[in-house]
């Protein structure tokens, strides 16, 4: 029944030799590129931002870090114990985008995007949270589109990162407060001369 629904859908979005070439390069754009959206706001909100605002945005992003790393531990865990192969290694559809035939469920680009935005829609602001979640939509779709996943793969990203959220914010209520302590730590030893020479935050 899955698998037929995931056929379905795939057959539906894949792009064809038919398909219109901006728009092939388009979802190249968004399948490859987009995800770097991740670690530059990180770090852009761990180094910068309006003084008040400082220990908001480390508190949100030690929280994002965090339910990263579950969410990929998660998804490497499921890619092992149920592989499933991409949809050019089975010979389905058309692909666009060189990749390794490794196993595509859930995808880690999809499970990454996905936590990135759940992420925020939790532990930021609903405008942002829905913005990062739209970009993840566009990721999931290019992927599908390009023929380097299935369907399944993204609905997999979405529900690991909705996992690892959740696990986060169980850890962060457990040792959030000490943990914030340590890494600032950790951060004005490292960060000493920035710091002084007001390149970034204290």
């Amino acid at each position: 029944m899955m698998e037929t629904l995931n056929l379905s859908l795939f057959d539906l979005i894949n792009a064809t030799p038919a398909s219109p070439a901006w728009l092939i390069q388009a979802a190249i754009f968004i399948a490859k590129d987009l995800i770097h959206i991740v670690p530059v706001l990180i770090v852009a909100l761990w180094l910068w931002g309006p003084r008040h605002q400082v220990d908001y945005q480390r508190h949100l992003v030690i929280r994002t870090a965090i339910a990263l790393a579950i969410s990929m531990s998660v998804s490497w865990l499921l890619g092992q114990t149920f592989p499933h192969q991409r949809p050019f290694a089975e010979g389905i559809g058309y692909n666009f985008l060189h990749h390794a035939p490794d196993y595509s469920w859930p995808s880690d680009h999809g499970t990454v995007i996905f936590t990135f935005a759940l992420a925020f829609l939790f532990w930021h602001r609903l405008w942002s949270g829905a913005a990062l979640f739209i970009i993840a939509c566009a990721v999931a779709w290019s992927r599908v589109y390009l023929g380097v996943h299935w369907p399944l793969d993204m609905l997999g990203g979405l529900l690991v990162g909705l996992l690892g959220c959740l696990t986060t914010q169980i850890v962060w209520n457990l040792c959030g407060a000490a943990l914030y302590r340590f890494l600032c730590r950790v951060y004005r030893f490292c960060f000493a001369l920035p710091i002084r020479k007001g390149w970034v935050r204290d």
